[in-house]
């Protein structure tokens, strides 16, 4: 695929080079009809390369996390003739154990205990934290890496093993539910009702680049948003615009979000 076209799929230079390499892997697929798969991405980027290398004759794609609610997951590219369900995602599930009763550890723990061992974000998928450790969805090729080669979170130790799909447990996603009247539908509007800040400040957080609508970098504070959109911020958890009401009186809309706890 041309640059061009590229530019026009892709906005910034990280999403064209990782656009760049699941053609590179199309690529293969359609030489040699083996099936490839991506790093693992965020929804919106997992989407980009569906929107793209779906439209490939002769080739199909698939989305694979582990479960169906994950948030990051792996872009499955093969021949059209196969089943998607018949193609090896390259998924590993590990479940991570240690005496964590008196040591609380977090997602951000558990993360950067797996970076400190030279891992690449791309290659973990999923954290699911639980009270007594926690499971985690890796690529199969750095799954007996991490079984060897963590062996603490924090000042706990642990040990790894592997388990199946099925013992997967999903996370219960808690949210408080958040019921406003906005002036408009911008980003900086909404945001900041749902995560508590102030409009000037938030408009802040949009131009210091720690602000994502719909899993993608929004500089905009003016950028609208609408039912089904997800904002997240860096450290401050996510906001679903689940709905808009009528307006008030004076014009305002009414709008019911759900604020979730600190992203995965």
């Amino acid at each position: 695929m041309h640059l061009d076209k590229l530019e026009n799929l892709a906005t910034n230079s990280e999403d064209r080079e990782i656009l760049a390499r699941a053609l590179d892997l199309a690529e293969v697929t359609g030489k040699s009809h083996r099936p490839q798969v991506t790093d693992f991405y965020n929804p919106y980027r997992c989407a980009m390369i569906v929107r793209t290398v779906g439209y490939i004759p002769g080739l199909a794609v698939a989305v694979d996390g582990g479960y169906p609610a994950a948030e990051r997951s792996r872009v499955l590219i093969f021949p059209d003739y196969l089943v998607a369900g018949d193609v090896d995602a390259g998924l590993s599930f590990l479940a991570v154990q240690g005496s964590f009763r008196f040591n609380t550890v977090t997602h951000r723990d558990y993360l950067g205990a797996l970076l400190g061992l030279g891992l690449r974000r791309e290659k973990l998928g999923d954290i699911l934290v639980g009270e007594e450790g926690a499971q985690i969805i890796v690529a199969t090729e750095v799954s007996e890496f991490i079984q060897m080669g963590l062996t603490s979170v924090g000042r706990v130790g642990v040990s790894v093993s592997a388990i199946n799909r099925a013992a997967l447990k999903a996370p219960v996603r808690d949210y408080r539910e958040i019921k406003v009247t906005v002036q408009s539908l911008r980003l900086d509007s909404v945001a900041a009702h749902g995560l508590g800040l102030s409009r000037t400040k938030m408009s802040r957080e949009i131009a210091a680049g720690k602000i994502y609508l719909n899993w993608r970098l929004c500089l905009e504070p003016a950028a609208p948003v609408r039912p089904g959109d997800i904002i997240s911020a860096r450290g401050r958890g996510r906001v679903a615009v689940e709905q808009t009401g009528g307006q008030t009186k004076k014009g305002r809309t009414t709008l019911l979000l759900h604020r979730y706890g600190s992203a995965r």
